[in-house]
């Protein structure tokens, strides 16, 4: 029967006045817990950036395959094998052995259980192919080889942009994968879009050298240049500290000499080696490379056994900023290529903004006058309803904070146009039931409870497409199925709960008033 408990009405018009309050968080400034929340605004409406990297995997490869050649000689040094001349030429590692080994060779990288060639196992297909070329054996990655290594340094650098974005403090980044070598990155509102370029574009592979005057040492050597482009130095190629070393890295202002730095910490193993480095080379410069450039080289002056210290080197203090957000993000598994880029204004935005708030406003105003046409003093209290039921939709987006891009507009209207839908099959239904039965009450609950499958039917499928569309779209997509998902939860509870109270208020005062719905 047509019946709502004063704890139930009680429970509704909390509920209402809730979402009602959250909404208007929107219109106002606040610091004040919930009040403080607001929608964010996507791309498309708040103008920002849209970048599109590319992952350059070369770099990868031959370092890959040049770390390589450590674990040939050494598994095969356990066999009694020796193995020489190693080369890497074109994404190729080459190397010579006796040719009585031949056999043995091809056997342990071509075997289904190799240990030194996996991956058949799991993919019917080795890590690496070999082949023998003029006395060499020729290694190089496999397709599938391939296609793990891409796959692997795409997930490291998605996670990597992601530290330095959020560093930044950028609202609502999109970052998603596309293919296995490209990320797209969304940054809505991004004021300052030749930062965070500067930021992607940058490996931030830090190592410290000593600085030598010989030409070579055992470890070999190279000559690189300051970043300033001052001078040049030979740096040994012996790696001494790393940036997985790297604990924290902060920028500050060294009181002493009045200058901009960036201090750093290091994990225990880092400590040790720097302290065991620094006690050694005592009167020796220290180069601190970055991206294969010499950010600076102090002569050490006395064992660092502390585990922390600082980079001088010129910096301002937005350049210090940055390069501690480098550092404390992690190095990029390989360099980030721009592929395209775009940029949206906010003018752009607003006038996007200000299109689907017209389409809205329109779609909205031809609903309600439909409704109250149709069915008169239920089309108004449809058109409450209505309105109630947009308050909700935006109040729940404004509690998560989710982001509302110009789909998410559409998803909004499309919201609207199934609360329509849901009411105009109740009066209907009701209109069938006071053909056969006159008491108004028993009509009414009647066409609210016979119309329940189709208006359930109708929502749970539009529901189950719209998780999809989330969990399987992206940008756009989501931001579609998101207000359209919502709405459909809030559609219900407005039709079954704030509109059919409206209704029972009103039935229950007029319940022998002859045709109440026409």
């Amino acid at each position: 029967m047509l019946y709502f408990s004063k704890l139930r009405i009680i429970f509704i018009t909390i509920i209402s006045l809730f979402f009602i309050l959250i909404s208007s968080s929107n219109f106002f400034q606040s610091n004040n817990g919930l009040l403080s929340k607001k929608i964010n605004l996507g791309l498309d409406l708040q103008g920002g950036s849209y970048l599109l990297l590319e992952i350059d995997n070369k770099p990868v490869i031959e370092q890959k395959l040049q770390n390589l050649t450590v674990t040939i000689r050494n598994y095969f040094k356990d066999k009694n094998i020796k193995v020489t001349n190693f080369k890497l030429v074109d994404q190729n590692l080459f190397f010579t052995s006796d040719i009585n080994f031949r056999d043995v060779i091809l056997e342990e990288f071509e075997s289904e259980d190799s240990k030194i060639n996996p991956y058949y196992q799991r993919f019917k297909s080795h890590q690496l192919d070999i082949l023998v070329e003029d006395d060499f054996f020729k290694v190089s990655y496999s397709k599938q080889g391939i296609v793990n290594l891409k796959t692997s340094s795409q997930d490291q650098a998605l996670e990597i942009v992601r530290r330095r974005i959020d560093e930044i403090g950028t609202n609502e980044p999109n970052i998603l994968k596309r293919g296995n070598d490209r990320i797209l990155v969304e940054l809505p509102g991004l004021d300052d879009p030749m930062r965070i370029k500067s930021l992607l574009g940058k490996t931030a592979n830090l190592t410290f050298k000593f600085v030598t005057n010989k030409n070579e040492d055992s470890f070999g050597s190279e000559k690189l240049a300051f970043e300033d482009g001052s001078e040049e130095a030979i740096v040994s190629k012996r790696i001494i500290l790393s940036g997985d070393n790297l604990l924290d890295a902060q920028p500050r202002m060294n009181s002493e000499t009045n200058e901009t730095v960036v201090t750093f910490s290091l994990d225990r193993v880092g400590a040790k080696r720097f302290g065991k480095a620094t006690s050694t080379g005592i009167g020796k410069r220290l180069a601190i490379i970055l991206d294969g450039k010499i950010i600076s080289a102090p002569v050490i002056r006395d064992t660092i056994a502390t585990g922390s210290g600082q980079i001088s080197g010129g910096f301002t203090f937005q350049s210090a900023t940055d390069l501690a957000l480098l550092l404390r993000s992690g190095a990029l598994p390989a360099p980030l290529n721009i592929i395209e880029e775009r940029t949206v204004g906010p003018d752009l935005g607003q006038d996007s903004i200000n299109a689907g708030m017209i389409a809205l406003i329109i779609g909205f105003v031809l609903v309600i006058l439909f409704i109250f046409f149709k069915y008169r003093i239920f089309g108004v209290i449809t058109n409450f309803t209505l309105i109630l039921n947009l308050i909700i939709l935006i109040g729940i987006l404004t509690l998560f904070e989710a982001t509302l891009t110009l789909p998410g507009i559409a998803g909004i209207i499309l919201t609207v146009g199934m609360a329509v839908d849901a009411n105009v099959l109740i009066f209907e239904r009701i209109k069938e039931e006071l053909k056969d039965e006159k008491n108004n009450l028993i009509a009414f609950d009647s066409g609210y409870t016979k119309s329940k499958t189709a208006i359930l039917d109708a929502n749970i499928t539009t529901l189950l497409a719209a998780i999809i569309l989330f969990f399987m779209g992206s940008g756009p997509i989501k931001g579609f199925s998101l207000t359209l998902g919502i709405g459909i939860f809030t559609t219900l509870f407005s039709v079954y709960f704030i509109a059919r109270l409206l209704t029972v208020l009103y039935v229950s005062k007029n319940k022998d008033k002859p045709g109440l719905i026409q």
